[in-house]
């Protein structure tokens, strides 16, 4: 299942390494997640329902939790974004609620100026903006900083300054280094499981594996947390090899495990699109791409590379029906009508070993909800989404949000957001000189992004998303430098 050669992407295997599932020795490499290693030993059902059905995992990005297992005797670890080691033990998770307590685990209290909670694009640009003017700690609950970055091998549209003509992985990599060099304190594998105001603000946080609970005080926060994939509705949804897009780039590109033999991608927008080329780039079949609109939604360029490939696009067409005793084995395909009902007479039984969705994301709001902040749900936005003003602040003081928590884009404006989200609440804490001149560059730099028709959806949810602001507020809060 190991990707040998790729195009663009070398697949550097760190030390052999061995750990248990099941009772069974498997071959690992370090640096590699537990669902990725399981996976590359071909082991696709991780967990069983109450009823014994097969589950698989969806979104390997630590968003779901279809990978729960057992790992080294505590329940519900993530498999997805939990790395390896030499001798875990890897089991299957009870069907009951544990009792366990955890033994011999640590408290580390950690106070910052700003805290930076998630580190994709949005997230690391704004720890790098904050960093040029207080102090700031960025967290993350992956093994690996980048977001979604570290698995796009495409090259980014758009200017210069954002990455234009890159690639994203030499993106995170940018961003990443610049975070050493700037000695970003940094906290990995860290889930923040909790938001309190105790007249200042709170965050609990907990390493699971290595037992660390932390305890971290802020005077500012800042919701960096991404986004995540949307599921669909149809039989047979549940079984191992149905995958969310990004759980099946975080395979192949990140860990260089081939996903399947070959696939059938839901959704013909940029996502769907692009992942479809990318499964081809590992040497992986794509049987079709099926999309629900009268149109692709994705950009022609991307269209005509898959076309080009022999992939062939259904549009008006969706999945009906995934079958398989313990896995995908094929999947069922009809046309829709003007009222999205299924024609009858018009399935097409397609065979394929995994199924990728690919039909949007949405803003991952949950921990910022506990904060009090305003939120609202906004279609244009992808969801729920807290109210915010242009510089990024939320209806409660202190609390900023950037990138796609506060909109479902592109990553080139998460890092956009994530600067003006940086500067805005560095400058609340300390009085920054060119404020004013860097908010006005930075700001114009979003709009130009925002225009055209591709950016029609953005714009009219980000309007949506300040006027609403304005209206709980009445007016911004000026917050008083220290």
């Amino acid at each position: 299942m190991r990707i040998e050669e790729h195009p663009i992407l070398k697949f550097k295997r760190e030390k052999e390494i061995y750990f248990y599932y099941n009772g069974k020795k498997l071959k690992a490499y370090e640096g590699e997640t537990i669902a990725s290693a399981l996976y590359a030993n071909g082991v696709k059902v991780f967990s069983r329902s109450k009823k014994g059905r097969a589950r698989g995992f969806f979104c390997g990005i630590g968003k779901c939790s279809s990978c729960l297992m057992k790992v080294d005797g505590i329940p519900n670890i993530r498999t997805c974004i939990t790395p390896v080691r030499e001798g875990m033990i890897v089991e299957d998770n009870d069907k009951e609620i544990s009792n366990l307590g955890y033994e011999n685990g640590k408290v580390k209290k950690i106070s910052c100026e700003i805290a930076v909670v998630g580190a994709g694009p949005a997230g690391m640009s704004s720890a790098i903006e904050v960093s040029n003017y207080v102090d700031v700690l960025l967290i993350d609950e992956n093994p690996h900083v980048g977001g979604q970055l570290i698995k796009q091998t495409h090259k980014f549209f758009g200017s210069k300054e954002e990455g234009a003509g890159t690639r994203g992985i030499e993106i995170a990599n940018e961003l990443r280094k610049e975070i050493e060099e700037r000695r970003i304190r940094l906290l990995r594998n860290t889930s923040v499981i909790g938001y309190y105001d105790r007249g200042y603000k709170f965050l609990s946080a907990v390493n699971k594996l290595d037992k660390i609970l932390y305890e971290i005080e802020a005077k500012r926060i800042i919701f960096a947390t991404g986004a995540q994939e949307n599921m669909l509705l149809f039989e047979g949804n549940d079984l191992p090899g149905v995958y969310g897009a990004g759980g099946v780039q975080t395979l192949m590109n990140v860990y260089g495990v081939r996903p399947g033999k070959k696939g059938v991608i839901v959704g013909a927008g940029n996502v769907g699109l692009i992942l479809a080329y990318q499964v081809l780039q590992a040497g992986v079949g794509v049987a079709c791409i099926i999309e629900a609109m009268d149109k692709i939604g994705g950009y022609f360029v991307h269209a005509a590379k898959v076309r080009r490939c022999g992939v062939p696009i259904y549009t008006r067409h969706s999945i009906k029906e995934a079958y398989g005793r313990e896995e995908v084995e094929g999947v069922i395909i009809a046309e829709l009508n003007d009222k999205w009902e299924f024609i009858e007479g018009s399935e097409k039984k397609i065979d394929c070993d995994f199924v990728c969705i690919a039909v949007g994301l949405t803003p991952s709001s949950r921990i910022l909800s506990q904060t009090g902040a305003e939120i609202r749900f906004i279609n244009e936005a992808g969801g729920w989404v807290a109210l915010h003003n242009e510089y990024m602040e939320t209806t409660k003081e202190g609390i900023y949000v950037a990138g796609d928590l506060s909109n479902i884009e592109e990553a080139s404006t998460a890092i956009i957001e994530g600067k003006i989200a940086g500067l805005a609440c560095a400058n609340s804490i300390r009085k920054i000189d060119d404020f004013e001149e860097k908010f006005k560059k930075y700001s114009s730099q979003l709009r130009i992004f925002r225009e055209g028709y591709f950016g029609e959806r953005a714009r009219k949810a980000k309007e949506k998303i300040i006027s609403g602001y304005y209206e709980k507020m009445g007016k911004r809060r000026v917050s008083g430098v220290e």
